[in-house]
């Protein structure tokens, strides 16, 4: 094999699209920055027990692991921040109040979850700890329609769902994990035939709740009819009546509900959400989902600080391949000298913020990034200085 081979899933990022990302993680963190989100940066790799602790199975197993040539203890890469910035509020913030979390960095993957998906995602993320009320739910909706239509991205559409539907529906029985977790992926896979094998031994009306679960899926009245056909409780009452408050206060984007979708459903205590848009896919379009999160009450719990949480996170290397690519940045190219004038007419252009390429003698310069559209020569009625003139065509490659 030859040495310069990635491993699969891991891939460079050239000039033109490293630029792109590079300004689309500046966007972010100032959108986020609008919003009155801080800035926090968590290692890359912390001791395995305190990175896992309290993730669950699932991360474990996405989770690279590492000896530490200093301690010998085990170590992990990151396959997630927000285990670490629920960290951050326990034990390194400890505040009182509410506080709002942004961060923007890599995490590895042992594998991919989906297929295209990259095994070093660059996770941005913001999430906000200590208010419990829809208030908050919202505001991380609002802010992740932001961060997309920010970043060029047009017709999102909002999925929603609530973990307390499923936990309201199987409250009335005692079932094993084991159980419990079968159920989940039969009605996250809508697999009603596999449902009615694993209800067939359970009450009549938690059986009939199952099988109608995976019915409950489109538009927001979808949220009336699970009101009418499932058995009522003040849990299912909560989630149906956040789910319509929400619906009801997003805007510009098409709503959609799915009470059967538990992805995620070991990780959120509540509402989640997910952000889809129509993206190219080779010839064709698809719908991508962009950015994804909800409510996760119990993230800090393991730290000693079970404060209430809700936020988002999704990956830059996919947004940036669901948008349009930016334009060349624009340059000026140059001569390279040491004649006097020539380096302060360039150093006085790169202080006014222009792009300026130095041609080397002998090389034509060769780049993805810039288009020079300008071009640095000798002033013709000025002795000893240069100016910029506009070219005619692109001569820059």
């Amino acid at each position: 094999m030859s040495a310069w081979v990635l491993p699969d899933h891991i891939a460079d990022v050239l000039p033109s699209e490293a630029r792109h990302i590079e300004e689309l993680r500046r966007s972010l963190l100032d959108t986020a920055r609008g919003y009155g989100y801080e800035l926090v940066m968590p290692p890359l790799l912390e001791h395995l027990e305190s990175l896992l602790t309290g993730t669950g199975e699932a991360l474990d197993l996405q989770t690279f692991k590492l000896v530490d040539q200093l301690s010998g203890r085990t170590l992990g890469l990151r396959a997630d921040s927000t285990p670490q910035v629920a960290r951050i509020d326990a034990h390194l913030l400890n505040r009182h109040g509410v506080a709002r979390l942004s961060y923007c960095g890599p995490v590895v993957h042992t594998r991919i979850d989906r297929p295209l998906a990259s095994r070093e995602p660059l996770q941005f993320g913001a999430e906000i700890y200590g208010h419990a009320g829809q208030e908050a739910d919202l505001e991380v909706i609002e802010l992740a329609q932001a961060c997309l239509r920010g970043a060029g991205v047009s017709g999102l559409q909002l999925d929603m769902a609530d973990v307390r539907v499923i936990d309201a529906v199987l409250g009335p029985v005692s079932l094993t994990p084991a159980q419990e977790a079968r159920i989940h992926a039969a009605l996250n896979a809508k697999d009603v035939a596999e449902l009615q094998v694993l209800a067939r031994d359970l009450p009549a009306a938690v059986r009939r709740d199952l099988l109608a679960l995976p019915r409950l899926f489109g538009d927001v009245t979808v949220l009336a009819e699970a009101g009418r056909v499932l058995q009522a409780s003040p849990a299912l009452h909560a989630a149906l009546d956040s789910l319509r408050w929400l619906a009801s206060q997003v805007e510009g984007v098409e709503v959609s509900i799915d009470l059967a979708d538990l992805r995620g459903y070991a990780y959120y205590t509540g509402m989640r959400f997910a952000l889809f848009a129509q993206a190219p896919l080779g010839r064709a379009t698809a719908s991508l989902e962009l950015a994804r999160g909800g409510r996760y009450d119990e993230v800090g719990a393991v730290f000693g600080r079970n404060r209430p949480a809700v936020g988002f996170s999704l990956d830059l290397k996919e947004l940036v391949a669901a948008v349009a690519p930016r334009p060349l940045v624009a340059a000026i190219r140059a001569p390279w000298g040491m004649d006097a004038g020539l380096r302060e007419a360039v150093a006085d252009l790169r202080a006014q913020g222009h792009t300026v390429v130095c041609v080397l003698p002998g090389h034509e310069h060769e780049v993805d990034e810039f288009h020079c559209d300008r071009e640095l020569v000798p002033d013709a009625a000025r002795r000893g200085a240069w100016t910029v003139q506009t070219l005619q065509s692109d001569t820059s490659k």
